[in-house]
């Protein structure tokens, strides 16, 4: 990706790999090692993306859209929110609701009711500033678990790195971190929540939803 990136010129085609990867876990820029308590034998490699520790593995669909932001006409900020809209309209696809969570990039489900279409409390309706946005929807009542998890890289305008959506993974090893540095943030996948899907078909169904809300 790095290399990819720095070579393209304004005439390179963008592109969009999807991948899964082996075991791993990746820091991101500001990852803190207190936020990995026992690694084992799963290497953990330093990248140059955004964000805190996450895990890669075997039943996970990995995407790295590699976008020339200033030829697609928006912006960083839009480009998050069109990653997480196709995340969530690749749930939808298989019946499942996807949420986001204000202050914690990524995309969540209800513990409680994944299939159901109750939105989120908004922030007005939390308790008092300065707690976490998961210690807010708590106090809601409220458990969330993160199926899919951003981390962004932008260079010269072009992006690289992406997002991981968990489909049928083991998920023990996201246990012992802080996933994407959140203490006690429930992981799931969309087996632990009872829907079966090859990984070949939520790959195709992510890909197809990011070549689409992607695009100029």
């Amino acid at each position: 990706m790095q290399a990819f990136t720095a070579a393209r010129s304004s005439e390179t085609p963008d592109e969009l790999w999807i991948c899964e990867h082996p075991a791993v876990y990746t820091q991101g820029l500001a990852g803190k090692n207190e936020h990995i308590f026992n690694s084992g034998q799963i290497p953990v490699i330093a990248t140059n993306r955004g964000g805190q520790v996450t895990y890669h593995g075997p039943g996970q669909v990995v995407a790295y859209p590699l976008i020339d932001l200033k030829r697609a006409g928006y912006f960083i900020k839009e480009y998050v929110y069109r990653i997480e809209e196709a995340v969530i309209r690749t749930l939808a696809h298989f019946g499942v609701t996807g949420h986001r969570v204000g202050g914690a990039p990524g995309i969540y489900v209800r513990l409680d009711d994944p299939f159901g279409h109750a939105t989120l409390p908004v922030r007005a309706e939390l308790v008092e500033a300065g707690t976490g946005p998961f210690d807010r929807l708590r106090a809601n009542g409220i458990e969330v678990g993160k199926i899919a998890a951003l981390g962004i890289k932008v260079s010269h305008n072009c992006t690289y790195h992406g997002v991981a959506f968990n489909v049928a993974m083991d998920l023990e090893p996201f246990l012992r971190i802080n996933p994407c540095g959140y203490t006690s943030l429930q992981t799931v996948d969309l087996s632990t929540i009872g829907v079966s899907v090859a990984w070949q078909e939520a790959a195709d169904v992510l890909g197809q939803k990011l070549a689409s809300y992607l695009a100029p």
